[in-house]
């Protein structure tokens, strides 16, 4: 495929970076243990739920690794059910299978704010390294522009899940934090893509200036 203009994204990087998250269906797929855990323990007690979300964490790498779909996403949502059950499992409460969560969630949004403040947006950063374009992009102030706004969304989206949720988890509300987990899991990711993938669209139709 060719590439587009200095400093702007080829088209096909949108569909791309969606495919290595293992398309729509993957990514539904890897809410499936954190729904099972929320449901069977509020049906069972807390070591059912933990052997179920298990369960259903390996079915799930089962299903994305027989249909062909990237290896390491799968791995890695295996291995986040892992650790969340064993957080679980050693505290004895099921607050404790989201705590992994939270940690994440806080440090990906400081991560996306400090990428902000020294000006590489992280959006930016992280969407071209995926596609191997370099940071060319850096030099197109409509470019640099939409990925720090994108940043910018994506930070307030993690420190949301971590006030929110982070609330729940202090009062031991485990029902609820688990409802909120999967409320404001990939909804809230998808509206945060989409909202990148069309800031950059839309800055990618302004021509960069010209060098000198």
């Amino acid at each position: 495929m060719t590439a587009g203009p200095e400093g702007t994204a080829p088209q096909r990087q949108f569909p791309t970076l969606l495919e290595q998250m293992g398309g729509v269906p993957g990514i539904v797929a890897s809410t499936i243990p954190v729904a099972v855990f929320v449901v069977a323990n509020i049906v069972f007690e807390l070591q059912a739920a933990i052997v179920s979300a298990v369960v259903a964490g390996v079915a799930v790498t089962v299903w994305r690794i027989a249909r062909k779909q990237a290896l390491q996403p799968a791995v890695s949502g295996l291995l986040g059910v892992a650790i969340a059950a064993f957080i679980a499992s050693r505290t004895g409460e099921a607050r404790g299978f989201y705590l992994p969560g939270l940690i994440a969630s806080a440090t990906f949004g400081l991560a996306f704010l400090v990428s902000v403040l020294v000006r590489r947006p992280l959006a930016g950063v992280i969407w071209h390294g995926i596609n191997g374009d370099g940071q060319g992009w850096r030099r197109n102030p409509a470019l640099l522009r939409a990925y720090t706004w994108a940043s910018l969304l994506w930070t307030l989206v993690f420190a949301s899940r971590v006030v929110l949720q982070g609330l729940l988890y202090d009062a031991n509300e485990e029902t609820w934090l688990g409802v909120a987990r999967l409320a404001m899991g990939y909804p809230l990711t998808g509206l945060a893509l989409l909202f990148t993938i069309w800031a950059v669209r839309r800055a990618t139709r302004t021509p960069a200036p010209a060098a000198g």
